[in-house]
């Protein structure tokens, strides 16, 4: 994982089955759109987070593009149908080919 890049995600540890839950996720990176320039001058090359993605037991929840306009650290909450126990996996993708996982498992109360 390159330095400083850092996912959080909050899912409940439990739900009904069929219930819809609140998933929460944040990933720390900086997002340099390539646009800016160091003190020297010289142009910062871009470094984005351009995909995330979200799957429940294999099948997708959200699958989200990012341009080079999104802020730093970039947040997501959405809802997601929860029909069975399973894990939520949450996938980032960096432009330098980095790939940033988490998972998060869900109980059916």
């Amino acid at each position: 994982m390159a330095s400083g890049v850092k996912p959080r995600v909050k899912v409940p540890k439990k739900a009904a089955a069929g219930e819809t839950v609140t998933i929460k996720t944040l990933i720390s990176h900086k997002m340099e759109s390539g646009q800016r320039k160091d003190k020297e001058g010289n142009v910062i090359p871009r470094s984005i987070i351009n995909r995330f993605t979200c799957e429940f037991n294999g099948e997708m929840v959200i699958d989200v593009t990012m341009e080079p306009a999104i802020s730093t650290n970039p947040y997501f909450q959405f809802e997601a149908t929860v029909p069975e126990a399973g894990d939520f996996v949450f996938t980032w993708y960096d432009d330098d080919g980095s790939v940033y996982d988490e998972k998060k498992s869900i109980e059916i109360a």
